[in-house]
């Protein structure tokens, strides 16, 4: 565990001064959030600083913090052991790959029509697109043009330099080979050309070292005002067993992305959906891919099939091309040490096409909104030439599927689009919460609920979010199906074999976007399957519905729309900003965020809307069955005040911010999704847990992890016990042995205590045995004890 503490305070926080030394490295990540590192404390350890902990929590200036964790975040390359008018266009480059870049060239729809979108004088041109990951060679030759140091950073050693570290097998080469699909220079005569070959292009250097929560929101939160497009081709681990997603810090950093990013018109962050296909796992238990906030893009390979690595899951909106299976042609790019590739594979090759036809529309209609971008994508991708047993029509007649999206990236047809687009109406948001609750699920069965919806202000669907609490025996034996009005069904979660997990989902926000375009109106039908074995039971808790969405249909705005900025829970609109060469300006005019809880998906009972009377935008305004403070000693929760928080939510303050002036209440939040009850935000602040952990210092630890502790001490034990037992032995019996066999055999005692030598050889002379004899001196020697050495008997 890190020992690094996020706090939203003051940057000179006295209480980490001794005398006139500062002992604590200040790093600001964003807005009034920073990183605090103690020099003097161990930058690793398994215990919290309880001295710190305190000092922090009786600091006025301080009004959140967090200790750092590790997390594992792995990149998603692997090595091999509506239809819209398609326009074929031709067009020669004197790039040496060129000739092999399959899915940029070889027409007849077979691949992502990037050449009729450089045909209409697009080529990325004035757009910055960043790359996190693990560094960017950035005076690589084929990069160097369009490299920009404005979208550059080096989070692991805190300095402008994204350049990667360097090492015998070259592992930090994935950033440069990302950075080169989006924007290789073209025309050069060196290696490859980029998707977007005129765009800007910067790296952030996150990857190679820890990887925390403020890490993360660090890189996501560079510089919003001057980059674009953000591609990220990892995430948690892809091993069929993992439910991870972004922190309270990197779920607040998305949030500001997408409100104040490119002047309120919304970062754009591009995901690679997963490399998990061989541990069946699903991207719905990834919260990068799972978000409303990031489009996300898998993989196809050359002959339009599903690749082995591919993961299945609702979320995905659409597909562009990679690796397969042997004799299946992958991705040319460059690479490390000024060199090229034509091997790059997986859902991380992916990602950054889908990030360079993404700055091709943005180029040909720069007021694109985040939203207005996944619009965009949903139609026009292509089925194409992709194969999927699961292909289907929602309930707007459009392709769709599990495993591709709505199709294969179109790029030309997106610049088309993209230049007579209106922007998208205003998202509104739709919640529906089930009374249906404490469902048991026995093993071999399966439940099946129904929820009624009727939402006046969302009429044409976009996300939708079904937030389950479920508790499992085996985790990996349950999938989850959702049925919208208009018959479109939605596999939320598939079976997950390798997943033995009994910590079940805490309020997880299971997404679709299948229903994009439908009308939410009618019945919702949940299905929970549980495919355990004899005892194995599964519990549904509780679950509601966010339907995301608009009033007016997005492809016959109002007149009287215009360019909308949204967050989750917005409803507003804002007036187009208007370009020019000028820097962009990093002071907007929005409301201070609430403090991170440890939810991935903040559940806040603070909803935006939109004050039609006075037309401004009131952010995380109460409901309004509660516009006041809740009397003291009780809480805020679902719009009323209640003495004591549910389960899995602790008390505290929080503040709310009116367009006059801020509130402050105690509210429930949700605890750390390993605990059952806690008494704050962390995973260290636990007091129950669930049935599978025990309670250890406060920390809930996986049953199966201590009983494997507990046995290997208790082996341990045993070996070390039988290695001291055979040691004490053997010294014993040496000691007996030396004491029982001295004196040799050679030599006895007589009836005086003095020794005589015994002969056992052949008869001695009588001269030896005669004692007359014996008591004659020799002539040679006085002393009558030499006896004389003879080498036969024949000497005798």
């Amino acid at each position: 565990m890190a020992r690094a503490l996020i706090s939203r305070a003051l940057v000179n926080v006295s209480v980490w001064k001794v005398g006139d030394t500062v002992d604590i490295q200040i790093l600001k990540i964003f807005d009034d959030y920073y990183v605090l590192r103690h020099r003097r404390i161990a930058k690793r350890s398994l215990e919290k600083s309880q001295i710190h902990h305190a000092a922090l929590s009786n600091e006025e200036q301080v009004t959140w913090f967090s200790q750092q964790v590790l997390k594992r975040r792995t990149k998603r390359d692997y090595r091999e052991d509506l239809e819209t008018e398609f326009k074929e266009t031709k067009i020669n480059l004197n790039d040496p790959r060129w000739p092999q870049m399959w899915y940029l060239n070889r027409g007849d729809g077979l691949d992502m029509n990037v050449q009729d979108a450089w045909a209409q004088g697009v080529t990325g041109k004035g757009i910055v697109v960043t790359i996190l990951d693990d560094g960017l060679e950035k005076d690589h030759p084929d990069i160097t043009k369009n490299y920009d140091k404005d979208a550059s950073y080096d989070v692991n050693n805190h300095d402008g330099d994204p350049q990667p570290r360097y090492d015998i097998i070259d592992s930090n080469r994935h950033g440069t080979r990302c950075a080169g699909e989006v924007a290789a220079n073209a025309n050069n005569s060196i290696c490859s050309v980029g998707v977007a070959y005129d765009a800007l292009v910067g790296g952030v250097r996150m990857l190679d070292g820890d990887v925390t929560d403020a890490v993360e929101a660090q890189s996501l939160s560079l510089n919003p005002e001057h980059i674009d497009i953000y591609s990220a081709s990892w995430g948690p681990d892809d091993d069929g067993k993992t439910v991870d997603g972004p922190g309270p810090l990197a779920s607040t950093a998305f949030k500001e992305g997408i409100l104040k990013g490119r002047n309120g018109l919304g970062s754009i962050f591009v995901w690679a959906s997963g490399n998990g296909g061989r541990e069946h796992d699903n991207c719905n238990c990834d919260g990068y891919t799972n978000s409303m906030w990031t489009l996300s893009i898998s993989s196809a390979t050359e002959n339009g099939l599903v690749p082995w690595y591919s993961e299945a899951c609702s979320s995905t909106l659409a597909t562009t091309y990679s690796s397969g299976s042997n004799g299946e042609r992958q991705i040319v790019t460059t690479d490390l040490h000024h060199g090229c590739t034509s091997t790059h594979t997986g859902t991380s090759a992916s990602a950054p096409l889908a990030a360079g036809i993404c700055a091709l529309a943005l180029e040909a209609n720069r007021q694109l909104s985040w939203r207005d971008m996944q619009h965009i994508v949903v139609r026009t991708a292509r089925r194409a030439n992709l194969h999927a047993k699961d292909w289907g029509r929602n309930g707007v007649g459009r392709n769709v599927s599990h495993s591709f999206g709505y199709g294969l990236m179109d790029a030309g047809a997106m610049v088309r689009l993209a230049k007579r687009w209106n922007p998208a109406p205003v998202q509104k948001l739709c919640e529906i919460r089930s009374n249906q609750a404490d469902k048991l699920i026995p093993a071999k069965s399966h439940v099946e609920l129904s929820l009624h919806v009727r939402c006046e202000h969302v009429r044409f669907l976009e996300h939708v979010q079904a937030k389950l609490t479920l508790s499992a025996t085996r985790r990996g034996d349950i999938h989850i199906y959702l049925t919208s009005p208009s018959g479109t069904r939605s596999t939320l979660l598939a079976q997950r074999p390798v997943d033995g997990s009994r910590a079940g989902f805490q309020a997880w926000p299971f997404m679709t976007v299948h229903s994009w375009g439908e009308n939410p109106d009618g019945v919702w039908k949940l299905e929970v399957h549980n495919e355990g074995r004899f005892y194995g039971r599964a519990t549904l808790k509780e679950w509601y519905l966010h339907l995301y969405g608009t009033t007016d249909d997005p492809d016959h705005p109002s007149t009287t729309t215009v360019t909308p900025t949204t967050t989750t829970e917005t409803t507003t609109t804002h007036k187009p900003k208007t370009t020019s060469a000028k820097p962009r300006s990093t002071k907007l005019k929005s409301s201070p965020w609430p403090k991170p809880t440890a939810q991935y998906y903040p559940l806040t009972t603070a909803k935006t809307e939109f004050d039609e009377e006075s037309n401004e935008l009131s952010d995380h305004k109460f409901d309004r069955k509660q516009d006041t403070e809740c009397p003291k000693g009780q809480f805020f929760y679902q719009g009323l005040c209640v003495l004591q928080c549910p389960s899995g939510l602790y008390g505290s303050a929080v503040s709310s911010y009116r367009s006059t002036h801020e509130l402050t209440t105690s509210a429930c939040l949700p605890c750390h999704y390993s605990c059952v009850e806690c008494h704050g935000p962390n995973d260290y602040q636990c007091l129950q847990c669930h049935e599978d952990s025990l309670l250890v210092d406060g920390y809930c630890e996986p049953m199966a992890m201590v009983d494997e502790v507990r046995s290997f001490a208790a082996w341990n034990d045993v070996v070390v016990g039988v290695f001291t037992t055979l040691c004490l032995v053997t010294i014993a019996l040496t000691v007996y042995v030396v004491v029982a066999l001295w004196p040799p055999p050679c030599w006895r005692a007589d009836k005086t205590g003095e020794y005589v030598s015994v002969h056992q050889g052949p008869p001695l002379p009588p001269s030896l045995t005669d004692p007359a004899l014996m008591q004659k001196p020799s002539p040679n020697n006085t002393s009558s004890t030499v006896v004389p050495y003879y080498d036969s008997e024949d000497e005798i």
